[in-house]
């Protein structure tokens, strides 16, 4: 630990929603080193636990504190879960009354490195299995050219042999060939193996900071060259290779039915795979690309494009909480007067950004009290100054907004959402009624005022975390009446552009308080859509994988039927002869492409349902996807299977006869 003339001796603020202390810096520490990945753990306990407030050290109903440790030396972090559970067993054999068996209150602990990057976890799992279901179709598209490349080279390889090359020789030119395909392969994979890290890194930030710092690991280019070099073997090694004296020498010169046979069999299987594993992705790509459409598709009941947000957090060192509130009315009141500016209004959050603001706690009305077993209600903590709702575009349903008459000292009120009313008050007569915090949690709180609350208002739910509005269940506090205010969010309803009264609005709040911090001034609109980019880049790298896999997909498709219709030329002609018509072969050829795609697509439906309960027990949450992007994969793929048929459907429909007859 260092020191730090600037710093040393200043106070800074520290706290949360429950609390809010001072301190003073006494020292500064120095850039530490990378921590050690497998000592360093977060132990997340739900039990009770220390805190600044000698209340919260005896109270063991806060449940809210996460403890950071160090792990001995030696231990690992499976031994100390068990010691923690070990623990925390005695803990509710001793208390029983604190932590009852229905409420499931668990202890765990993990590594910090796992839980700073747990946001990004599942994400990443998901393109490790889109990866690698890619690479099961290029390696599936592969193989069919092997095997291709194979049964159309026996006649050549057949010569050489007849001519004297030895099958080392034979091997030898397999095998530079296969170097120079791989070798040209794996090049073009390193060039664009730094632009698609940097695309997926921005991708993983989204839900971590640290995937910022994702960098191609050039020790993998060992593993690399290791497998274009392996790939390289099993092309010029695997294939079967005729020999001078053997029988099979010359004995090739007749192949139809061989390509009509085993190994066109094995085409086509391979050919299965690849739109199996096709299906698989598209369908992923869809289930995005609908849920994108459906979120943005979603219409907020208030008005997004001309309300300003500004966050003005709180600022009560040396301030009285009657000159905190005098502070907001009287920058709200300039801010008003500016010119464009219909409505102001200062509230504890922004809809959609500030979602870690938006607990809940527990709740009465009219003083009942719930009988045994019976489930608390619980609603969201929200305080607002008067025009709040006028400021969003949002209507009083019942009764009145807040007013400047509602200020301390006099009768306490309350507004509440419109699902609270319904849920408390099915009759429709929530007004004149009061509610009553009872949460437990309010013993560590200080300047919340705990008294029954007349409630004077109906409000619409305003969710604020999810862009598919849900029922919320909230209660709003004036702001006069209520010295618990947290957030400090500036709501600007504005008939112009509302980017252009940044300046001015910055300019009052610093005139008012110099040291008052103003940040993130945006419209809801433009938070909206940057709610919505993770989705977008969601739909933006899933179609990429769903559109390479398609792409890989039909190249197999219409290379196993142009291997196939090469290999049949006789057979055409003869049907030609006979008197078949032209179509009747092009129907027949793509009538074969839409039957390997629909077993594809009937291999890919089994074996996609299969890995989405695999992946189930991995990533919580996880849902199947609706029908409509089943089927709209499906379609995709049987169109796409079809028009890769076209081509060699085409080409055998023109066969001439005289030539097919005199093939081998």
């Amino acid at each position: 630990m260092g020191s730090d003339p600037k710093v040393i001796g200043k106070t800074v603020r520290l706290g949360s929603f429950i609390d809010s202390r001072s301190a003073t810096i006494v020292g500064v520490l120095e850039p530490c080193v990378p921590y050690p990945q497998d000592t360093q753990i977060i132990a997340n306990l739900v039990t009770s636990s220390h805190h600044l407030s000698a209340t919260m050290v005896t109270g063991r109903i806060h449940r809210m504190t996460d403890l950071f440790a160090r792990l001995a030396p030696g231990v690992d972090l499976e031994t100390a879960r068990t010691e923690l559970r070990t623990v925390y067993g005695a803990m509710q054999k001793e208390h029983p009354e604190a932590y009852p068996a229905k409420a499931n209150y668990q202890i765990s602990a993990m590594r910090l490195r796992d839980e700073l990057t747990s946001g990004a976890r599942t994400i990443l799992l998901v393109l490790m299995a889109a990866s690698v279901l890619v690479f099961i179709i290029a390696c599936a598209n592969v193989a069919n050219l092997i095997l291709a490349r194979t049964v159309r080279r026996e006649r050549e390889l057949g010569i050489r042999a007849a001519l004297g090359a030895s099958t080392i020789a034979l091997r030898r030119t397999l095998l530079a060939e296969s170097l120079l395909l791989c070798v040209a392969g794996a090049s073009i994979g390193l060039l664009i193996a730094g632009p698609m890290v940097r695309v997926l890194a921005r991708y993983a930030s989204r839900f971590s900071v640290r995937a910022l710092d994702l960098t191609v690991d050039w020790s993998m280019l060992w593993v690399g060259a290791g497998l274009a070099l392996a790939a390289a073997m099993l092309l010029a090694f695997i294939p079967r290779l005729p020999t001078s004296g053997g029988s099979q020498g010359f004995g090739l010169l007749s192949g139809s039915a061989r390509v009509t046979g085993n190994a066109n069999r094995k085409l086509r299987l391979f050919a299965i795979v690849q739109i199996a594993a096709s299906f698989v992705l598209v369908v992923a790509a869809g289930a995005t690309v609908k849920t994108l459409i459906s979120l943005q598709a979603a219409r907020s009941r208030f008005d997004t494009h001309h309300v300003l947000a500004v966050n003005v957090p709180v600022m009560r060192e040396g301030k009285s909480p009657q000159q905190v509130v005098d502070y907001y009315r009287e920058a709200t009141r300039r801010i008003r007067a500016l010119p464009g500016v219909q409505n102001v209004a200062v509230g504890s959050a922004v809809p959609w950004r500030d979602t870690d603001n938006n607990f809940t706690l527990q709740f009465s009305v009219d003083g009942h009290v719930p009988a045994t077993g019976e489930e608390q209600p619980r609603a969201g903590f929200q305080v607002v100054t008067p025009a709040f709702f006028a400021t969003l575009g949002l209507p009083v349903l019942e009764g009145r907004d807040f007013d400047d008459g509602d200020r301390n000292g006099r009768e306490p009120v309350a507004i509440v959402s419109e699902s609270l009313a319904r849920r408390m008050f099915p009759n429709g007569d929530a007004l004149n009624h009061h509610v009553l915090w009872t949460d437990p949690i309010l013993k560590f709180a200080s300047g919340l005022r705990i008294e029954p609350r007349r409630i004077i208002g109906v409000v619409p739910d305003i969710d604020n975390t999810n862009l598919e509005a849900r029922p919320t269940v909230s209660v709003y506090h004036p702001f006069d009446q209520e010295q618990f205010l947290i957030g400090g969010r500036l709501l600007v309803h504005v008939a112009s552009d509302p980017y252009g009264l940044v300046k001015p609005i910055t300019g009052i709040m610093r005139k008012l308080s110099a040291d008052q911090p103003v940040e993130h001034a945006a419209t809801l609109e433009d938070i909206r859509a940057e709610v919505l980019s993770p989705n977008r880049l969601n739909v933006v790298v899933s179609s990429v994988f769903a559109g390479v896999a398609l792409l890989i997909a039909v190249v197999g498709v219409a290379g196993v039927l142009a291997f196939s219709v090469s290999g049949r030329t006789r057979e055409f002609g003869i049907r030609l002869a006979v008197g078949s018509q032209p179509r009747h072969l092009l129907i027949r050829v793509i009538a074969e492409g839409a039957a390997m795609a629909i077993g594809g697509l009937a291999v890919g439906v089994g074996c996609g349902f299969w890995l989405a309960q695999l992946a189930g027990t991995f990533l919580g949450g996880l849902k199947m996807p609706g029908a409509l992007p089943v089927a709209g994969s499906a379609l995709v793929l049987l169109v796409a299977a079809v028009i890769a048929s076209v081509i060699p459907a085409a080409k055998a429909a023109r066969v001439d006869v005289m030539q097919a007859l005199r093939t081998e």
